[in-house]
């Protein structure tokens, strides 16, 4: 069984202060793909360049103590990659892949941290560039090997995605136009929402992000944001998916599922 994490850290080393570290050593999982790092090269050399044995890969945003990503894994990469080509967000730091290929076999892990559009209407136009120009890059990308995204997507696919989907209708992360984005990306792209594949009808549970404001965790007023979104052929061994949610590392919850396929 191959065990893979996607948690949206909000600041590793705040996430390291709440016991990141102890738990990922009791969960033990072969990867974890982590998002909204927060930190630059400087902040992670001789820290975070390994967690739990891991060794970690990242793509640091140009802006200091914003966006970045990682790539925490037991196995060597046969090849890194840094950003998906973007002229705009590329300079974000967004996208990390991994890949892996053995003989005929190619398979990446990619962990990627999509935009968000709440802080108003200027980064809502952004977020939709980025899912203009990210789609196709995912359409090549699966003509070419098997994959598996992980990452914080900030999009709420369907109604029993969020609690109180009739409130968020005009919300960023819950648009009519996201919404379809993920929509057309599940059907005529291909690819797989695995936790809805294990779990198609899930509502409460599902959540893996609440808002800070209003005991939102405390009442479990959530959203599912966080996905591993797979090539079919690797959402096939799909077998268990767990969101953990005893200990609070940061306003998201890790997603890990696991699959029935090795290195």
């Amino acid at each position: 069984m191959f065990k893979l994490t996607s948690l949206n850290l909000n600041g590793i080393r705040s996430a390291s202060s709440k016991g990141l570290e102890a738990w990922l050593t009791q969960s033990s999982p072969d990867c974890i793909c982590v998002q909204e790092v927060k930190a630059q090269a400087i902040d992670v050399a001789d820290r975070f360049e390994r967690l739990a044995g891991l060794r970690g890969y990242f793509h640091f945003a140009q802006k200091k103590g914003y966006s970045g990503v990682a790539i925490y894994t037991r196995h060597e990469p046969s090849d890194v990659i840094v950003g998906y080509g973007s002229s705009e967000f590329d300079a974000e730091g967004r996208y990390v892949e991994l890949r892996f290929d053995r003989g005929s076999t190619r398979r990446s892990i990619i962990s990627c941290y999509f935009p968000s559009g709440s802080s108003g209407e200027e980064r809502q136009q952004a977020k939709y560039r980025f899912l203009e120009e990210f789609y196709p890059h995912l359409g090549q990308l699966k003509r070419e090997r098997e994959f598996i995204l992980c990452g914080d997507v900030n999009i709420a696919h369907q109604e029993i995605d969020l609690k109180n989907w009739k409130g968020n209708r005009k919300n960023s992360g819950f648009l009519p136009e996201e919404r379809a984005w993920m929509s057309t990306l599940l059907g005529e792209a291909g690819l797989v929402d695995v936790y809805r594949q294990l779990h198609p009808a899930t509502t409460d549970d599902c959540y893996t992000w609440w808002s800070n404001r209003g005991q939102a965790y405390a009442k479990n007023v959530g959203w599912r944001l966080d996905y591993h979104l797979a090539t079919l052929m690797l959402a096939q061994g799909a077998r268990r998916a767990e969101i953990y949610k005893t200990e609070k590392f940061s306003d998201h919850a890790p997603l890990t599922i696991e699959y029935d396929w090795s290195f």
